[in-house]
């Protein structure tokens, strides 16, 4: 018996003659700050993606292809991370070389890849947050990880919600949930900020659509 197995059973010891408990939870809690409208939504997420230091862009479907495709050029970037089910039209416009994920790429191989284009699950006004649920237009938690430049777009209004709880009726807790709020950074005792550490060091976060 190993150390997990001790620690279970003593944790099935102890709870079993513990009666199940199927009072209803309540959450009365405060759910959004605030009433606005659908479109002062939209600027409180643009404005706290931007307080964290994501560069954000505006453009409609007709313009979003064309836009990614700048993106990616102005970044200088010569290979692009795709996720398996990532709309093909998204990068019709470039000629950037495509890189698709599989289970025996390696952190150094995705190392390699300049950018990572993904969709998401949901965007989160009050916090400037993207959420990353693995479906197949975002992929796996690491091509998000790893790459040092990650194009996230977000369709608005209908991926946006104002607060962390209305964002978590959206998705499924047992999806491998991805977090963002701006690009990966941590400083250090002396308040060094240093970006880049446990993820991409540039974020930039495309709103499409209009609101």
């Amino acid at each position: 018996m190993n150390s997990r197995e001790r620690i279970l059973g003593r944790v099935r010891r102890a709870l079993a003659d513990a009666s199940a408990d199927e009072t209803p939870i309540v959450r009365d809690y405060l759910r959004e700050h605030g009433e606005r409208t659908v479109a002062r939504t939209v600027e409180l997420l643009a404005e706290n993606l931007a307080d964290y230091r994501a560069i954000v862009h505006r453009t409609d479907e007709d313009g979003l292809a064309g836009l990614i495709a700048a993106l990616l050029e102005k970044r200088g970037s010569a290979s692009v991370l795709v996720p398996p089910g990532l709309d093909e039209g998204w990068l019709a416009a470039t000629g950037v070389t495509r890189v698709a994920d599989g289970a025996d790429t390696t952190p150094d191989e995705l190392d390699r890849v300049d950018s990572v284009v993904t969709a998401c699950a949901v965007a989160i006004a009050e916090t400037g947050t993207i959420v990353l649920d693995g479906s197949p237009d975002q992929g796996r938690r690491r091509i998000t990880l790893v790459p040092d430049h990650h194009v996230c777009v977000v369709r608005v209004p209908d991926q946006v919600v104002s607060s962390v709880p209305q964002g978590l009726e959206r998705l499924d807790p047992a999806r491998p949930l991805t977090w963002i709020s701006g690009p990966s950074a941590t400083s250090d005792i002396e308040l060094d900020r240093v970006e880049g550490v446990h993820g991409p060091r540039t974020l930039e976060v495309v709103l499409v659509g209009g609101a």
